[in-house]
């Protein structure tokens, strides 16, 4: 049975494929081919992977990461549609279910917003669970760095809070755009901010994100 997690990585090797090797993303800095390398690294090699969290790693992960960067953009996407080695821990349903549902949803936006054309993805109603119950698990770590008080509202008013403090600035949107919110893209997120506008600034403008 197929799983989000599945689902989106698909996708992403999809959305990859149609926008070609040199086309921008909106993680800063990055070409697709980059983000590419970036999610093969990740499950593969995770002697080098550690480097994104873990500065005596850095270098590894740049090191490793170049030696992907130099294959041929098809092989990449391949080994993306392919899912990692048996052997690692992204290979089993719920690890991969628990990491990579939100990671790839994520990163499948990186690329779709990134573009001139781009169009609304409207998800379905388990789906925008699945990641509202994530955002309730992750909030306050991916929001530990706001400098303002902020809480997540959903449409139909659940809530979460992802940093205690005052002001507080509440972001009110479904769960898919509170998730690029969250995790630094606030300005490809279509949420609607209430504060103080200072506050709203702010939060507008923190680094959010694991």
């Amino acid at each position: 049975m197929s799983t989000h997690a599945k689902r989106e990585r698909l996708l992403l090797a999809d959305l990859l494929e149609a926008a070609g090797p040199e086309a921008p993303t909106l993680c800063e800095g990055w070409l697709t081919r980059d983000l590419a390398a970036h999610v093969v690294v990740r499950e593969r090699r995770p002697d080098a992977a550690g480097g994104t969290l873990i500065p005596a790693l850095r270098t590894r992960l740049e090191r490793v990461k170049s030696e992907y960067l130099g294959k041929p953009y098809e092989e990449l996407l391949q080994l993306i549609r392919t899912g990692p080695p048996k052997m690692s821990p992204f290979g089993l349903k719920q690890f991969d279910e628990a990491a990579n549902t939100t990671e790839f949803y994520i990163h499948a936006e990186d690329v779709r917003r990134a573009q001139p054309d781009w169009t609304a993805r409207e998800l379905d109603a388990v789906f925008a669970d699945s990641l509202w119950s994530r955002l309730e698990k992750t909030a306050r770590l991916m929001g530990r760095k706001s400098p303002v008080g902020l809480v997540l509202r959903r449409p139909d008013g659940r809530t979460a809070v992802a940093h205690r403090g005052t002001p507080v600035v509440t972001v009110t949107g479904e769960p898919g755009e509170l998730t690029l919110f969250l995790s630094g893209r606030q300005s490809s997120a279509d949420v609607s901010l209430e504060g103080d506008k200072d506050a709203v600034a702010k939060a507008q403008d923190a680094k959010l994100g694991i």
